[in-house]
């Protein structure tokens, strides 16, 4: 059976992946030339997971029946969860490309990859609408809106100024590159999470899931309280 690589790359689109195979010694170059020049109009592919399997031609072909009903016909290209696709292909036999092993294990790969997918099934949960954060010291009052699984905070609203030592990189990141000197947010800007949507609110690790609440008050942990 031939060896080969198995890997699967995000896009600069919300929600579209690339998922592909090639030959082990290949593996660079031809991540240096999707990163480099895309893939069928699509820019901005990074690789996220890569594992070296036995049959990798059958394996993959099996993937592509999987995932048949996202596939964007005539392509590689997925309308597809990462995390998901990371999930099954971290579950393979074989030995792992990508991330390099000594910086995140298969199996520490896997578990992340399981906990994201979770948290966007259950935020694909959360009804169209508009939610609320509100606190009074520091005073804020923000409108995160729900559109077709994507968190949006909009630009205009006044966040809070600082961050605080508990607050994650990410966030941390997302508020220095969206929020000015007076707390206003300068773009409108996507989530992945509620929490991380909170974080970005308050400038501090929060519990999006009951943070935010609907007009009548009552958490949005509610929309996923099945699966506790």
């Amino acid at each position: 059976m031939a060896r080969g690589v198995l890997y699967v790359m995000s896009t600069v689109v919300p929600g579209l992946i690339k998922i592909g195979k090639t030959a082990t010694n290949r593996f660079d170059d031809r991540m240096y030339a999707l990163e480099r020049n895309g893939y069928n109009n699509v820019t901005g592919l990074k690789r996220k997971f890569a594992i070296e399997v036995e049959d990798y031609d059958e394996k993959e072909r099996m993937l592509d029946d999987i995932f048949a009903k996202a596939r964007v016909p005539g392509s590689e290209l997925f309308a597809l969860d990462l995390d998901l696709a990371i999930e099954l292909l971290s579950s393979f036999e074989g030995r792992q490309i990508f991330p390099e092993p000594t910086q995140e294990s298969k199996q520490q790969v896997f578990d992340v990859a399981v906990r994201n997918h979770t948290e966007f099934t259950a935020v694909q949960r959360i009804p169209d609408g508009v939610y609320f954060l509100s606190r009074k010291r520091p005073p804020l009052n923000v409108e995160m809106t729900v559109e077709d699984g994507a968190l949006t905070i909009r630009a205009g609203q006044h966040v809070a100024g600082n961050d605080s030592p508990s607050l994650d990189k990410t966030a941390r990141a997302l508020r220095r590159d969206n929020i000015d000197v007076h707390g206003v947010v300068r773009n409108d800007v996507r989530f992945s999470s509620p929490s991380q949507a909170a974080a970005f609110v308050t400038g501090s690790s929060s519990n999006g899931w009951t943070q935010w609440k609907t007009k009548d008050g009552k958490p949005i942990a509610q929309f996923r309280a099945h699966d506790d």
